[in-house]
Protein backbone atom coordinates (compact mmCIF):
# COMPACT_ATOMS: atom_id res chain seq x y z
CA UNK A 1 0.00 0.00 0.00
CA UNK A 2 1.44 3.23 -0.69
CA UNK A 3 1.07 6.05 1.53
CA UNK A 4 -1.56 8.74 1.89
CA UNK A 5 -0.65 12.41 1.28
CA UNK A 6 -2.60 15.64 1.84
CA UNK A 7 -2.37 18.16 0.10
CA UNK A 8 -3.28 22.07 0.70
CA UNK A 9 -4.30 24.69 -2.11
CA UNK A 10 -4.07 21.50 -4.82
CA UNK A 11 -5.63 23.73 -7.07
CA UNK A 12 -2.43 25.82 -7.57
CA UNK A 13 0.36 25.39 -9.58
CA UNK A 14 2.44 23.94 -6.87
CA UNK A 15 -0.09 21.66 -5.91
CA UNK A 16 -1.17 20.69 -9.28
CA UNK A 17 2.34 18.99 -10.19
CA UNK A 18 2.72 17.78 -6.55
CA UNK A 19 -0.03 16.00 -7.10
CA UNK A 20 1.40 14.66 -10.15
CA UNK A 21 4.64 13.87 -8.33
CA UNK A 22 3.13 12.04 -5.70
CA UNK A 23 0.55 9.75 -8.07
CA UNK A 24 3.39 8.44 -9.59
CA UNK A 25 4.99 7.80 -6.51
CA UNK A 26 1.91 5.53 -5.32
CA UNK A 27 0.75 8.02 -3.21
CA UNK A 28 -2.61 8.55 -2.50
CA UNK A 29 -3.40 11.50 -3.08
CA UNK A 30 -5.81 14.01 -0.50
CA UNK A 31 -6.09 17.68 -1.93
CA UNK A 32 -7.86 20.52 -0.01
CA UNK A 33 -9.25 23.56 -1.82
CA UNK A 34 -11.22 26.45 -1.26
CA UNK A 35 -15.56 26.33 -1.70
CA UNK A 36 -15.64 29.25 -4.72
CA UNK A 37 -18.61 30.05 -6.38
CA UNK A 38 -16.66 28.43 -9.36
CA UNK A 39 -14.33 25.82 -8.60
CA UNK A 40 -11.09 26.16 -10.08
CA UNK A 41 -9.24 22.47 -11.30
CA UNK A 42 -7.74 23.37 -15.05
CA UNK A 43 -4.52 23.04 -13.69
CA UNK A 44 -5.07 19.37 -12.67
CA UNK A 45 -6.96 18.43 -15.55
CA UNK A 46 -4.72 20.12 -17.62
CA UNK A 47 -2.01 17.35 -16.23
CA UNK A 48 -4.41 14.70 -16.66
CA UNK A 49 -4.81 13.99 -12.62
CA UNK A 50 -7.94 15.66 -11.46
CA UNK A 51 -9.34 11.92 -11.75
CA UNK A 52 -6.90 10.50 -10.12
CA UNK A 53 -6.99 12.58 -6.86
CA UNK A 54 -9.38 12.75 -4.04
CA UNK A 55 -10.77 16.38 -3.60
CA UNK A 56 -12.33 17.85 -0.36
CA UNK A 57 -13.67 21.04 1.14
CA UNK A 58 -11.39 22.33 3.19
CA UNK A 59 -10.54 25.64 5.01
CA UNK A 60 -7.32 26.64 6.78
CA UNK A 61 -9.37 29.32 8.48
CA UNK A 62 -11.13 26.59 10.40
CA UNK A 63 -9.37 24.37 13.01
CA UNK A 64 -11.77 22.31 13.17
CA UNK A 65 -12.57 21.82 9.54
CA UNK A 66 -8.76 20.70 9.53
CA UNK A 67 -9.03 18.18 12.70
CA UNK A 68 -11.77 15.76 11.11
CA UNK A 69 -10.25 15.86 7.92
CA UNK A 70 -6.84 14.38 8.99
CA UNK A 71 -8.75 12.58 11.37
CA UNK A 72 -10.71 10.36 9.30
CA UNK A 73 -8.52 10.74 6.29
CA UNK A 74 -5.55 9.60 7.81
CA UNK A 75 -2.23 11.31 6.11
CA UNK A 76 1.31 10.22 6.82
CA UNK A 77 2.54 13.72 4.98
CA UNK A 78 1.09 16.92 4.73
CA UNK A 79 1.91 19.65 2.31
CA UNK A 80 0.72 22.87 3.18
CA UNK A 81 0.87 25.00 -0.23
CA UNK A 82 -2.27 26.94 0.66
CA UNK A 83 -1.71 30.53 0.65
CA UNK A 84 -2.92 34.12 -0.31
CA UNK A 85 0.21 34.54 -2.34
CA UNK A 86 -0.11 37.67 -4.76
CA UNK A 87 2.19 40.30 -3.65
CA UNK A 88 0.48 42.98 -5.33
CA UNK A 89 -2.80 41.54 -3.65
CA UNK A 90 -1.38 41.71 0.66
CA UNK A 91 -0.58 45.04 0.53
CA UNK A 92 -4.39 45.90 -0.42
CA UNK A 93 -5.71 42.99 1.57
CA UNK A 94 -2.74 42.66 4.93
CA UNK A 95 -5.47 41.08 7.05
CA UNK A 96 -6.83 38.64 5.21
CA UNK A 97 -3.10 37.79 3.76
CA UNK A 98 -2.41 37.03 7.90
CA UNK A 99 -5.11 34.75 8.33
CA UNK A 100 -4.61 32.55 5.62
CA UNK A 101 -1.00 32.61 5.49
CA UNK A 102 0.92 33.15 8.65
CA UNK A 103 -2.16 31.92 10.91
CA UNK A 104 -3.65 29.44 8.95
CA UNK A 105 0.19 27.33 9.35
CA UNK A 106 -0.52 27.34 13.07
CA UNK A 107 -3.99 26.04 12.35
CA UNK A 108 -2.66 23.39 10.30
CA UNK A 109 -0.06 22.54 12.80
CA UNK A 110 -2.66 22.05 15.88
CA UNK A 111 -4.75 19.95 14.12
CA UNK A 112 -1.75 17.78 13.16
CA UNK A 113 -0.58 17.90 16.98
CA UNK A 114 -3.96 16.77 17.80
CA UNK A 115 -4.61 14.16 15.74
CA UNK A 116 -1.16 12.52 14.75
CA UNK A 117 2.38 14.34 16.07
CA UNK A 118 3.63 11.52 13.69
CA UNK A 119 2.70 13.06 10.68
CA UNK A 120 5.17 14.86 8.60
CA UNK A 121 4.61 18.68 7.60
CA UNK A 122 5.83 20.72 4.75
CA UNK A 123 5.64 24.52 4.96
CA UNK A 124 5.93 26.43 1.94
CA UNK A 125 7.79 28.78 2.92
CA UNK A 126 9.36 32.00 0.03
CA UNK A 127 12.02 33.72 -0.88
CA UNK A 128 10.50 36.83 -0.70
CA UNK A 129 11.20 36.58 3.02
CA UNK A 130 14.59 37.72 2.66
CA UNK A 131 12.99 40.88 0.84
CA UNK A 132 15.71 43.64 0.95
CA UNK A 133 19.02 40.98 1.07
CA UNK A 134 21.43 41.20 3.93
CA UNK A 135 23.67 38.72 2.17
CA UNK A 136 23.68 37.34 -1.32
CA UNK A 137 23.32 35.17 -2.47
CA UNK A 138 21.07 33.77 -0.07
CA UNK A 139 21.24 30.92 2.04
CA UNK A 140 19.62 29.05 5.07
CA UNK A 141 21.71 31.13 7.25
CA UNK A 142 20.60 34.63 5.88
CA UNK A 143 18.93 36.99 8.10
CA UNK A 144 15.38 37.56 7.00
CA UNK A 145 13.68 41.37 5.95
CA UNK A 146 10.66 40.67 4.64
CA UNK A 147 9.06 44.15 2.48
CA UNK A 148 5.68 43.09 1.63
CA UNK A 149 2.44 41.99 4.23
CA UNK A 150 2.70 38.78 2.26
CA UNK A 151 6.59 37.90 2.67
CA UNK A 152 5.70 38.78 6.41
CA UNK A 153 2.88 36.43 6.75
CA UNK A 154 5.42 33.77 4.91
CA UNK A 155 7.67 34.81 7.91
CA UNK A 156 5.37 33.70 10.31
CA UNK A 157 4.45 30.53 8.96
CA UNK A 158 8.30 29.49 8.31
CA UNK A 159 9.01 30.27 12.56
CA UNK A 160 5.75 28.56 13.66
CA UNK A 161 6.74 25.54 11.82
CA UNK A 162 10.31 25.59 13.30
CA UNK A 163 8.30 26.59 16.56
CA UNK A 164 6.20 23.02 16.18
CA UNK A 165 9.43 21.21 15.56
CA UNK A 166 10.99 22.73 18.63
CA UNK A 167 8.61 22.35 20.83
CA UNK A 168 6.88 19.76 20.40
CA UNK A 169 8.52 16.99 18.05
CA UNK A 170 6.80 17.63 14.58
CA UNK A 171 8.88 16.58 11.87
CA UNK A 172 8.19 19.98 10.16
CA UNK A 173 10.16 21.17 6.94
CA UNK A 174 10.10 24.40 5.40
CA UNK A 175 11.34 24.88 1.81
CA UNK A 176 12.56 28.29 0.96
CA UNK A 177 11.56 28.29 -2.55
CA UNK A 178 12.82 31.27 -4.79
CA UNK A 179 10.77 32.25 -7.83
CA UNK A 180 9.40 29.02 -9.77
CA UNK A 181 7.07 29.20 -12.84
CA UNK A 182 5.40 27.05 -15.15
CA UNK A 183 2.85 27.05 -18.05
CA UNK A 184 0.65 26.46 -14.85
CA UNK A 185 1.37 29.57 -13.29
CA UNK A 186 -1.66 32.29 -12.24
CA UNK A 187 -1.62 35.32 -15.27
CA UNK A 188 -1.96 37.59 -12.32
CA UNK A 189 2.23 36.68 -11.75
CA UNK A 190 4.33 38.86 -13.59
CA UNK A 191 5.99 35.70 -16.04
CA UNK A 192 2.99 34.23 -16.87
CA UNK A 193 1.75 37.80 -17.63
CA UNK A 194 4.49 38.19 -19.95
CA UNK A 195 3.96 34.89 -21.68
CA UNK A 196 0.89 35.12 -22.00
CA UNK A 197 0.77 38.83 -23.70
CA UNK A 198 3.60 38.08 -25.94
CA UNK A 199 1.69 35.01 -27.45
CA UNK A 200 -1.65 36.93 -27.99
CA UNK A 201 1.09 39.62 -29.44
CA UNK A 202 2.55 37.17 -31.96
CA UNK A 203 -1.81 35.82 -33.08
CA UNK A 204 -2.50 39.59 -33.13
CA UNK A 205 -4.67 39.51 -30.80
CA UNK A 206 -3.11 41.95 -28.26
CA UNK A 207 -0.89 45.43 -29.50
CA UNK A 208 1.40 45.96 -26.15
CA UNK A 209 1.01 44.96 -22.33
CA UNK A 210 2.20 46.74 -19.16
CA UNK A 211 4.83 46.45 -17.26
CA UNK A 212 5.86 47.54 -13.77
CA UNK A 213 9.45 47.15 -12.11
CA UNK A 214 11.54 45.35 -14.64
CA UNK A 215 14.76 45.87 -13.20
CA UNK A 216 13.72 43.41 -10.35
CA UNK A 217 16.17 40.31 -10.56
CA UNK A 218 14.76 37.25 -9.57
CA UNK A 219 16.03 33.32 -9.08
CA UNK A 220 13.67 31.49 -11.22
CA UNK A 221 13.85 27.86 -11.62
CA UNK A 222 10.82 25.42 -12.82
CA UNK A 223 8.17 25.14 -10.47
CA UNK A 224 8.04 20.99 -11.73
CA UNK A 225 11.17 20.21 -10.25
CA UNK A 226 10.95 22.58 -7.35
CA UNK A 227 7.94 20.53 -5.85
CA UNK A 228 10.51 17.07 -6.11
CA UNK A 229 12.60 18.74 -3.41
CA UNK A 230 9.51 19.23 -1.26
CA UNK A 231 9.07 15.75 -1.59
CA UNK A 232 12.99 15.15 -0.62
CA UNK A 233 12.44 17.17 2.44
CA UNK A 234 9.88 14.90 4.16
CA UNK A 235 11.98 11.11 3.43
CA UNK A 236 14.75 12.50 5.40
CA UNK A 237 15.91 11.33 8.78
CA UNK A 238 15.45 14.65 10.16
CA UNK A 239 13.37 17.84 9.68
CA UNK A 240 15.28 20.80 8.15
CA UNK A 241 14.75 23.74 5.95
CA UNK A 242 16.18 24.24 2.94
CA UNK A 243 16.66 26.55 0.23
CA UNK A 244 15.47 25.58 -3.44
CA UNK A 245 16.90 27.93 -5.87
CA UNK A 246 18.89 27.71 -8.97
CA UNK A 247 21.42 29.90 -8.17
CA UNK A 248 21.01 32.63 -11.15
CA UNK A 249 19.34 35.55 -11.09
CA UNK A 250 17.89 37.31 -13.99
CA UNK A 251 15.30 40.41 -14.55
CA UNK A 252 12.13 40.88 -15.61
CA UNK A 253 13.53 42.78 -18.39
CA UNK A 254 16.00 39.73 -19.60
CA UNK A 255 12.08 37.79 -19.38
CA UNK A 256 10.47 40.04 -21.45
CA UNK A 257 13.64 40.13 -24.29
CA UNK A 258 13.73 36.07 -24.06
CA UNK A 259 9.95 35.96 -24.41
CA UNK A 260 9.90 38.17 -27.82
CA UNK A 261 12.96 36.66 -29.10
CA UNK A 262 10.93 33.62 -29.22
CA UNK A 263 8.73 34.71 -31.88
CA UNK A 264 11.82 36.44 -33.78
CA UNK A 265 10.94 39.91 -32.68
CA UNK A 266 14.23 42.40 -30.84
CA UNK A 267 13.05 44.91 -28.33
CA UNK A 268 14.40 48.36 -28.29
CA UNK A 269 14.30 50.05 -24.54
CA UNK A 270 13.69 54.23 -24.94
CA UNK A 271 13.12 56.18 -21.89
CA UNK A 272 14.09 55.70 -18.22
CA UNK A 273 11.79 54.92 -15.48
CA UNK A 274 7.76 55.21 -15.52
CA UNK A 275 8.49 56.41 -19.37
CA UNK A 276 9.93 53.75 -20.49
CA UNK A 277 8.69 52.02 -23.62
CA UNK A 278 10.02 48.63 -25.14
CA UNK A 279 9.63 48.63 -29.39
CA UNK A 280 9.57 46.36 -31.85
CA UNK A 281 12.73 46.63 -33.73
CA UNK A 282 11.98 46.40 -36.92
CA UNK A 283 8.48 47.94 -36.95
CA UNK A 284 8.99 50.65 -34.43
CA UNK A 285 5.57 49.49 -32.56
CA UNK A 286 5.12 49.71 -28.91
CA UNK A 287 5.16 46.31 -27.54
CA UNK A 288 5.96 46.65 -23.57
CA UNK A 289 4.62 50.20 -21.59
CA UNK A 290 5.85 50.61 -17.67
CA UNK A 291 3.19 51.56 -15.66
CA UNK A 292 3.91 52.58 -12.04
CA UNK A 293 0.64 51.00 -10.65
CA UNK A 294 2.29 47.79 -11.03
CA UNK A 295 4.79 49.48 -8.43
CA UNK A 296 5.03 47.81 -5.08
CA UNK A 297 5.29 50.66 -2.46
CA UNK A 298 8.35 48.12 -1.31
CA UNK A 299 10.25 46.93 -4.08
CA UNK A 300 12.55 43.60 -3.49
CA UNK A 301 15.28 44.48 -6.01
CA UNK A 302 17.28 41.10 -5.79
CA UNK A 303 16.76 37.60 -4.92
CA UNK A 304 19.28 35.07 -5.81
CA UNK A 305 19.31 31.42 -4.02
CA UNK A 306 22.38 29.56 -2.64
CA UNK A 307 21.02 25.28 -3.27
CA UNK A 308 24.46 23.61 -1.58
CA UNK A 309 22.38 21.62 1.46
CA UNK A 310 19.29 21.03 -1.23
CA UNK A 311 21.98 19.45 -3.55
CA UNK A 312 24.09 17.86 -0.52
CA UNK A 313 21.63 16.55 1.52
CA UNK A 314 18.95 16.25 -0.55
CA UNK A 315 20.92 15.05 -3.65
CA UNK A 316 18.65 17.82 -5.38
CA UNK A 317 19.68 20.28 -7.71
CA UNK A 318 17.48 22.34 -10.87
CA UNK A 319 17.40 21.08 -14.08
CA UNK A 320 15.71 23.23 -16.39
CA UNK A 321 17.37 26.98 -16.65
CA UNK A 322 16.31 30.20 -17.55
CA UNK A 323 15.97 30.10 -21.08
CA UNK A 324 14.41 26.80 -21.44
CA UNK A 325 11.66 27.85 -18.97
CA UNK A 326 10.65 31.25 -20.82
CA UNK A 327 10.71 28.62 -23.85
CA UNK A 328 8.47 26.30 -21.97
CA UNK A 329 6.26 29.10 -21.15
CA UNK A 330 5.73 30.76 -24.38
CA UNK A 331 5.52 27.97 -26.27
CA UNK A 332 2.62 26.49 -24.08
CA UNK A 333 0.67 29.93 -24.07
CA UNK A 334 0.83 29.88 -28.01
CA UNK A 335 -0.42 26.13 -28.22
CA UNK A 336 -3.09 27.38 -25.77
CA UNK A 337 -3.90 30.80 -28.09
CA UNK A 338 -3.98 28.70 -31.12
Amino acid sequence: MGKNAFITGITGQDGAYLAQFLLNKGYKVYGGYRRTSSPNFWRLEELGVFKDVELLEVDILDTGNLIRTFDRYKPEEVYNLAAQSFVAVSFEKPVLTGEITAIGVTRMLEAVRIVNPGIKFYQASSSEMFGKVQEVPQTEKTPFYPRSPYAAAKLYGHWITVNYRESFNIFGCSGILFNHESPLRGIEFVTRKISDAVARIHYGKQEFFEIGSMDAKRDWGFAKEFVEAQWMMLQQPAPEDYVVATGEAHSVREFIEHSFEYIGKKIVWKGKGPEEIGSDSKTGKPLVKVNPKFFRPAEVELLLGDFTKARTRLGWEPRVKFKELVEIMIKRDLDRLK
